[in-house]
């Protein structure tokens, strides 16, 4: 997953003006777990809302999320709730597991360019996830799902509204993503896309069709660490 780049790889990084990156189990790695709070915070929204035991909220709410992108579009389309409550209450997690990553911040600081944070949570959401990890001040904006009216990711009118809003070059983009679903749009649009994948062997929360599709024609590059990745692109066009 690591290979050293080579010449067409490197001119390809040079030429990338604007970088986007994902937050949940991207900016940060996937054990740490973070995203396991929100999801048994979803199942208890989904039990209260809809007077269901929590298996059925489980299922309703896994079933949601993988038709609709999130389970918040889901309850929108089928039970026409308000998605105020739903993000605050879902987001009011503990963010402590989440830790300073130096390393991170400085390549992220370095990259040349624009810089964003493209997510399905919402932006205070966002904004304690990137204050933990040290790389607040390296980016630009954060759009959030309120920024993308609420659509998620995948859905491609989320990616042209990004690009409109921004007026950034798709083809002179990059964009990290942990669901290879989700880089289908931006791989249309011209960008170049890296899939960043769990490490290791460690107990992860994770739904198994949300590993898959790595090896597809869209995905440009695949990594299983964000950070070591990004030293290499820097090294590699000498920018450190």
């Amino acid at each position: 997953m690591n290979a050293v780049f080579g010449g067409d790889e490197i001119a390809r990084f040079r030429a990338i003006s604007t970088w986007i990156f994902d937050l949940d189990n991207t900016l940060y790695p996937r054990h740490t777990n973070l995203f396991a709070q929100v999801d048994k915070r979803i199942s208890a929204y989904v039990a209260r809302l809809l007077d269901v035991d929590h298996a059925a909220a489980r299922s309703l709410q896994k079933d949601y999320y993988r038709r609709y992108g999130t389970t918040l579009y889901g309850l929108m389309q089928e039970h026409n709730i308000r998605p105020d409550d739903f993000l605050e209450y879902v987001h009011d997690i503990d963010h402590s597991p989440v830790e300073a990553n130096p390393v991170l911040s400085r390549s992220i600081r370095a990259l040349p360019g624009r810089k964003f944070i493209l997510t399905n949570g919402s932006r205070a959401h966002a904004e304690k996830v990137a204050e933990r990890l040290g790389v607040t001040d390296h980016f630009e904006d954060i759009f959030d799902i309120v920024r993308a009216d609420l659509l998620p990711k995948p859905a491609r009118a989320t990616y042209d509204r990004f690009v409109a809003e921004t007026g950034i070059d798709a083809g002179r983009a990059i964009m990290f993503e942990d669901l290879a679903r989700n880089l289908v749009a931006p791989r249309a649009l011209g960008m170049t896309t890296v899939l960043v994948t769990p490490s290791g062997t460690r107990e992860l929360f994770v739904e198994g069709w949300e590993l898959e599709g790595h090896d597809e024609t869209h995905i440009d590059f695949v990594t299983d660490d964000l950070t070591a990745f990004l030293v290499r692109v820097l090294a590699a066009v000498g920018d450190v």
